[in-house]
């Protein structure tokens, strides 16, 4: 829920209210979260908000002092400013300065894997009309640099883009070449199996810095099952590649994430323990989503929300206990909702960005030319839907951002303007996903009370913030350790949790 705040400085209360949102705590209703227009909170008693409204705080309390802080309320406007706030807000949305850094060349569609869960219309490893060709590829970048981040990380995708390495390579050779005049900041990414490197690709990967980033979805067990190959040996190859990456390119050279069937919900101990058993340092729980092959496979091996959530407590408890025995491993996602709950800067992952990140932070170029604000919207075209199709790589970004989709997606795309987003607490920490609402319930702007979109992600803040109010001391320093992380190495600036000094 939401307060506006009064028209007028109330001077018998010595404060006015300012924007801000409140949520009843679920596993202590006596306890709200309240939050700021920028993001800062506070959990506090109910009484105290009810307090706080009626304009019955006391200057002298500690509660007064933390709720101004954290741009709850304003003391006398004589001799206070709104400019700590403003600046906060500038801070929280400084990604749409920049626009997109997430660059995806998708150079081919053939794979050799059969996965049920897999996003993509994938194609038979002989089908290479499914190949990104030259024309494509110089009008991609020439694209790139049209953007203006001084930031550009360029990811390889398929597909299995190791089938297509040709072109991951004459594209890489251009995008540097075309930098030395730019002098832009590059990162390299390939999304791969790893089950087809050769000596020759790592020396190439390790001369451009490369980033590997691959799948395992747990023991072997597991991720055969999910990452079926003819040869029945997805997990054996995947571990090699993963050791060979790493030899070429270092330990952090290379990561993974598992995508979450219904069997997977069975083992969040099983899969947490294969990431530590094979030296890797983080880990991303991702659930299903609704695109290509992987929409046939929700609608027969899908699961509720809530027993992803359930899964997800057990694993994270999993996870924190393997940090306390001193092995560090982090979950990725947490990772970055941590950030936003522990520190005021934003890191534009997508998912997190209002305005969406969707056109603002992301561009996919597609092997046949085609230009998608995200690999989601591919995924839809794939499937026969081009309601998200940008325009192709041989017109201008100006023509992409004035397309027909671009108007979709940002008529969509802020958050604090949706229907029940824009009374959320966790608003100025969320994003708005109108592709995925448009995939999953046929409107860009979905239904959020129903919305599994949003059901993950209050789902997730709660959980965390649960965590950090209730978990032990050591918990509280491994999660610092990642938002600090996820917020390049700057000093974290952890909330107050004002309502405990308060009720004592």
């Amino acid at each position: 829920m939401k307060f506006e705040p009064p028209s007028a400085f109330d001077s018998a209360a010595g404060y006015r209210l300012l924007p801000m949102r409140f949520r009843r705590l679920p596993w202590d209703e006596a306890q709200v979260l309240v939050t700021s227009l920028a993001g800062d909170w506070l959990v506090m008693m109910r009484s105290d908000l009810d307090r706080a409204v009626a304009g019955e705080l006391q200057q002298g309390e500690a509660l007064f002092a933390s709720m101004q802080a954290r741009h709850l309320i304003l003391a006398d406007p004589a001799r206070s400013t709104l400019a700590p706030l403003l600046s906060q807000y500038r801070t929280r949305k400084a990604y749409l300065q920049s626009g997109p850094a997430l660059h995806i060349f998708v150079v081919s569609l053939r794979c050799h894997h059969t996965c049920s869960y897999c996003q993509v219309s994938r194609r038979p490893t002989s089908e290479t009309t499914f190949d990104m060709g030259g024309e494509a590829a110089k009008h991609a970048v020439e694209r790139l640099f049209e953007w203006p981040s001084d930031k550009l990380t360029v990811e390889f995708q398929g597909g299995e883009p190791l089938l297509h390495f040709d072109r991951v390579r004459s594209l890489t050779e251009a995008i540097v070449e075309r930098n030395l005049s730019q002098g832009r900041s590059l990162r390299f990414v390939i999304a791969s199996t790893l089950h087809d490197l050769t000596d020759d690709q790592l020396a190439f990967m390790r001369e451009h810095r490369f980033q590997l980033s691959t799948s395992l979805d747990g023991p072997e067990w597991l991720h055969n099952a999910n990452r079926p190959r003819p040869e029945k040996d997805s997990y054996r190859r995947t571990l090699e590649g993963i050791e060979r990456g790493r030899r070429a390119l270092g330990d952090d050279g290379v990561s993974a994430l598992t995508t979450l069937t219904a069997r997977s919900l069975t083992a969040p101990r099983e899969i947490v323990d294969e990431y530590r058993k094979q030296g890797l340092h983080s880990i991303f729980l991702r659930p299903l989503s609704p695109y290509g092959f992987a929409r046939k496979t929700h609608a027969r091996q899908g699961y509720a929300i809530a027993d992803f959530l359930r899964f997800y407590a057990t694993a994270l408890d999993h996870i924190l206990a393997v940090n306390h025995a001193g092995f560090e491993l982090e979950e990725s996602y947490a990772s970055l909702l941590l950030s936003q709950l522990l520190t005021p800067f934003s890191h534009g992952y997508v998912d997190l960005r209002s305005p969406t990140g969707a056109g603002l932070g992301t561009v996919v170029y597609d092997y046949d030319g085609q230009v998608y604000p995200s690999d989601e919207a591919r995924m839809l075209a794939a499937m026969g839907d081009h309601s998200f199709a940008m325009g192709r790589v041989d017109e201008p970004v100006a023509d992409w951002l004035r397309s027909p989709a671009m108007r979709r997606v940002l008529g969509a795309g802020v958050a604090e303007a949706l229907p029940t987003c824009a009374d959320c607490a966790y608003v100025p920490l969320c994003g708005a996903d109108p592709i995925d609402h448009y995939a999953r319930q046929g409107d860009p702007v979905g239904h959020r009370p129903t919305s599994d979109f949003c059901a993950k992600q209050l789902g997730m803040f709660d959980l965390l913030l649960q965590r950090w109010q209730e978990g032990l001391a050591a918990d509280r320093e491994i999660f610092e350790a990642w938002a600090l992380r996820q917020a390049g190495g700057r000093p974290a600036t952890a909330p107050d949790v004002a309502g405990f000094e308060v009720a004592a």
